[in-house]
């Protein structure tokens, strides 16, 4: 759900890599541009495809689903190494804040029209809801481990799968709320308002 800046210290990718990338990011364009134009239901991959310059095979190789074009990116593993790259002293729950913040930054602020179409998608359409809600999974590991990796606790303990799937599932709702309210207000801001329900739970109830 993110977008960010691989880290100074990662080797660039060589010329087949850079090629996948440039036809991933095509497919991406094109899909969103039909999307737009015409509407989720309306848009086909044999549209992709033209639009992109591609045979629709490749769009598949690429993506299984149509869903997977507004939904995958290559973000979650860089997401991982900016939270390994913290120091070893700091608190965890700031770690989490820096690498949210530093997400939205470089996603939202810098992609702001895509990840406004993103997450009315999500809204809109359920079956890429759902999809959304399957590709949790995986980031959910990944961030088990990088928790895992800080405390020391296993990461197949009932309580990191917990906390680590508790942290996507905020992300999700964060999200959703943000489009299903016509995507006013500061994402960062409601970014802040999930991690504090995460770290201190409910706030008092108002009387």
């Amino acid at each position: 759900m993110t977008s960010m800046t691989a880290p100074h210290t990662s080797p660039q990718p060589g010329l087949r890599e850079r090629k996948k990338i440039k036809t991933r990011e095509a497919i991406r364009e094109a899909t969103y541009a039909l999307v737009e134009e015409q509407g989720w239901d309306a848009t086909t991959i044999e549209q992709i495809a033209e639009r992109a310059e591609v045979s629709p095979s490749t769009v598949f190789r690429y993506f299984p689903t149509k869903e997977d074009i507004v939904l995958t990116d290559e973000y979650d593993p860089i997401i991982m190494e900016e939270l390994r790259a913290r120091p070893a002293d700091e608190p965890w729950t700031e770690s989490l804040r820096y690498v949210m913040h530093r997400a939205v930054t470089l996603g939202i602020k810098d992609a702001h029209s895509v990840s406004r179409l993103r997450t009315r998608l999500m809204v809109e359409v359920p079956s890429v809801r759902s999809r959304m809600m399957e590709s949790m999974s995986a980031t959910g590991r990944m961030l088990c481990e990088a928790i895992s990796e800080r405390t020391g606790l296993d990461p197949d303990s009932l309580e990191v799968r917990v906390y680590a799937m508790s942290i996507c599932g905020g992300l999700l709702e964060t999200s959703m709320y943000w489009a299903e309210n016509g995507h006013e207000g500061d994402f960062e801001a409601l970014v802040d308002r999930a991690l504090n329900v995460i770290e201190h739970g409910l706030p008092p109830q108002n009387h």
